[in-house]
């Protein structure tokens, strides 16, 4: 776990995004478990606390779920749950401000979607 944090979010959000990420990419699959919160709270060298606050907004999402005795795991389903919220924060956040951009640049809708068709057969 990669323990570099900036100041533009608390850590343990930007923890519970890394793993969202994780999860998205496949490095934690679903049904199966998450490093514990200890491990990971010794590895990024922060509070156990913080890691705790990170997979419990996962849990709150329906991402992860506590199994009794055995550790966080990431719920079937759970890729798809934030493939669907990454998209609407795409569309919400992300793509407002790049349709302003291509106007600003006078990029026309058709030469971007050239440029990505080009992009997409490489």
């Amino acid at each position: 776990m990669q323990d570099s944090w900036n100041d533009q979010q608390p850590i343990y959000r930007q923890l519970r995004d890394r793993v969202a990420g994780q999860v998205l990419a496949g490095v934690f699959k679903e049904g199966e478990a998450v490093p514990s919160v200890r491990q990971v709270a010794s590895e990024a060298q922060i509070n156990h606390l913080t890691v705790g606050k990170a997979y419990q907004e996962l849990v709150d999402e329906g991402v992860l779920e506590m199994k009794r005795g055995r550790g966080m795991f990431v719920v079937s389903g759970a890729r798809r749950l934030l493939l669907n919220q990454e998209k609407q924060k795409f569309i919400a956040e992300e793509l407002p401000a790049f349709a302003a951009r291509l106007r600003q640049l006078d990029i026309s809708i058709e030469y971007l979607l050239s440029l990505l068709k080009d992009e997409e057969s490489k």
